[in-house]
């Protein structure tokens, strides 16, 4: 789509201060490292004398960055655990304790770049998934067509709009029968069919023929323009998250510095300040929490499931409450035969075999499906002869001698005698289509399609449930019969339905009373609702764009079983994290207890510092471990329920 109807990006300058600090992060590791190492070397063959300036250059510029980023975040209101590790380097360059600074520095950006490592990855990974979104259309002027940009067309602009494109603007057909695929926006699976006059929105997916559409609105002011603006407001709506280290800053940085003070206060010796400060530099939080964190990042992904970024996978463990659509979600998201009805003598396979071989000459998207379930079938098809279709009726022809006619109510009960066609009508369940078929004049029967409820849907929620999900409700922009149906029999709690995208997210705020909100979505329609959760997640294998870019976790593949394996690793990440958290407090607060004592120098305590850090990494690159979970193979055993 065009600029104004992607999310919105970053402001100039917002994106300047990313660059740069995308292009730093890997200096100021290598810088750090290398100065420690050379300064290793310059002390141990015999030039001491070169030992502390190398070891000062390679600090400062660490300093200095951190220095300036931590002015950034107190005018946001932010204290972090960043502080402490300014303190500690600048008070051992001011009291010339230089290797224990340099120590600092190489721990303090190592943990940054590992951070930033995660976020560049997910970005990475969005703009595959954005890059299937076009940018342009095809308008009609002068007797040629020209493709333009979305933003160079005006209402009264006559648009060809092929078969598989997203409508660009709303509009109305102004030449040929559209068939409509509108599960994005609405939720509801079947396709519809729009005549000369008939108003189409923006957004929708041509599953038919080509057709003309003359545009209503600018394509800001569309359909789908407006969904898009709703993600962007939902996203500044959202109460941001601290990083998990950080919620303990504030206890342990006044702990911190009230102990150097103390230490420095009752020695009169500034030098075991410098070493409870370098001992309490919290580098087992900045590098082990990362590495926990992105161990759990890259298992999900492994997975095919796409998590953007520690927080996202913070909130993952920690939901309480699941708003889930409907279209695409819970079900397949497109129709499938789920039963033929005979009338006359043939089988159910042989009235599929011979609707199919005549439908052999429709594009029609009804058509295609059939042909596709008679072909999974191994049915042997055979050429049709003499055929007529009616665009966005039905179609008739001659098959093997027989004169057949396939299509909807209206268009066989024209050509052949009704009986049985009025009873089926009335018997047809909520929110199915169906293909009648006539053979030599008669009714010969009906073939139903539905869209279909994932296999082992019921299961899938109760072990949501398991996982500690203790409210779950189903929001959909579809019929409220049609909801009702698919309710039937599962372990919901409440359902919502005939949904607008803003009536979405207001579902998804509310239950933010019950705890930390997930919603579960595909489509354009989803998309405010997923900004506005605090955990968004889309089906991105076959899901609109908006919603994967609206969405912190993306599945990959269309399985929704794969949430499952998904909250397990984030649950995994976040308790060995935290263990992280807590082991490493508890070791520097032992070692700034024997610093204040003068039981350890600070070069000492940095020593300390690294064998405490090696022991929280470790600990923490168990996230990379774990055994397959259930359900996140493949699809999962239990039947298919058909659902209206």
């Amino acid at each position: 789509m065009a600029d104004d109807l992607v999310l919105p990006r970053p402001a100039q300058g917002l994106r300047s201060l990313t660059d740069v600090r995308t292009f730093l992060r890997p200096v100021l590791v290598v810088w750090p490292a290398a100065g420690l190492v050379f300064g290793l070397a310059a002390y141990f063959f015999g030039w001491e004398h070169w030992a502390g300036p190398v070891w000062a250059a390679a600090t400062v510029p660490v300093l200095v960055v951190l220095m300036i980023e931590i002015v950034v975040g107190l005018r946001r209101g932010d204290v972090g655990l960043d502080v402490l590790a300014a303190l500690s380097m600048l008070a051992a360059l001011l009291f010339a304790e230089y290797l224990a600074a340099a120590v600092v520095a190489v721990m303090y950006s190592g943990g940054q770049y590992l951070e930033s490592f995660a976020e560049r990855r997910a970005s990475r990974e969005m703009s595959a998934l954005l890059a299937r979104v076009p940018r342009t259309a095809l308008r009609q002027r002068n007797g040629g067509l020209e493709e333009v940009s979305l933003e160079a067309i005006e209402p009264g602009d006559r648009l060809v709009i092929r078969k598989g494109d997203v409508v660009p603007v709303d509009g109305a057909v102004a030449d040929g029968t559209a068939v409509l695929d509108q599960s994005a926006l609405t939720g509801e699976s079947m396709p519809v069919q729009r005549k000369v006059g008939d108003p189409v929105l923006s957004g929708s997916t041509n599953a038919g023929e080509a057709f003309h559409l003359v545009a209503a609105r600018r394509a800001a002011e569309s359909t789908y323009a407006g969904i898009v603006r709703l993600v962007a407001a939902a996203q500044r709506s959202r109460a941001p998250m601290s990083r998990l280290a950080d919620r303990y800053a504030l206890v342990f940085l006044a702990a911190t510095v009230a102990l150097a003070g103390a230490a420095w206060a009752w020695s009169g010796d500034p030098i075991r300040a410098v070493a409870v400060l370098v001992v309490a530099t919290p580098c087992p939080l900045i590098l082990a929490v990362p590495v926990a964190l992105v161990s759990g990042l890259s298992r999900a992904a492994k997975q095919g499931i796409l998590i953007k970024g520690g927080q996202a996978l913070e909130t993952l463990a920690r939901v309480r409450s699941l708003v889930i659509d409907k279209t695409g979600t819970l079900t397949h998201g497109h129709a499938r035969i789920v039963s033929i009805e005979v009338a006359s003598g043939q089988s159910a396979d042989e009235l599929l075999r011979i609707a199919a071989s005549l439908d052999q000459a429709s594009q029609h998207i009804m058509a295609q499906t059939l042909v596709e379930a008679a072909q999974s079938k191994g049915l042997k098809l055979v050429v049709p002869g003499d055929v007529v279709e009616t665009p966005g009726e039905g179609i008739e022809g001659l098959v093997q001698g027989h004169h057949v006619v396939v299509g909807g109510y209206r268009f066989v009960s024209e050509r052949v005698l009704g009986i049985g066609l009025s009873l089926w009508r009335a018997e047809r369940p909520a929110g199915a289509a169906a293909v009648a078929v006539g053979i030599d004049g008669k009714f010969a029967g009906v073939l139903i399609f539905a869209d279909e409820l994932r296999a082992g849907t019921q299961a899938l929620l109760q072990k949501l449930r398991l996982l500690g999900v203790e409210r779950i409700v189903l929001a959909t922009g579809d019929r409220r019969d049609v909801a009702e149906m698919v309710a039937r029999g599962l372990s919901i709690d409440a359902l919502r339905a005939e949904l607008t995208p803003d009536q979405k997210t207001l579902v998804v705020l509310s239950e933010r009373k019950h705890g930390p909100v997930m919603m579960i979505g595909d489509g354009v329609n989803d998309a405010p609702a997923l900004a506005a959760a605090d955990l968004g997640v889309a089906m991105g294998a076959k899901g609109a764009a908006a919603s994967a870019e609206a969405a912190d976790v993306v599945l990959l593949v269309d399985q929704l079983d794969r949430i499952l394996p998904a909250i397990e690793i984030a649950r995994s990440a976040r308790s060995i994290a935290l263990q992280s958290v807590y082991a490493g407090i508890g070791m520097s607060v032992a070692g700034m207890i024997a610093a204040a004592f003068g039981v350890i120098s600070p070069v000492q305590g940095a020593v300390l510092q690294e064998l405490i850090d090696i022991a929280v990494i470790l600990n923490a690159l168990r996230s990379l471990r774990g055994r397959p979970q259930a359900g996140a193979s493949g699809e999962q055993t239990a039947s298919d329920r058909t659902i209206a």
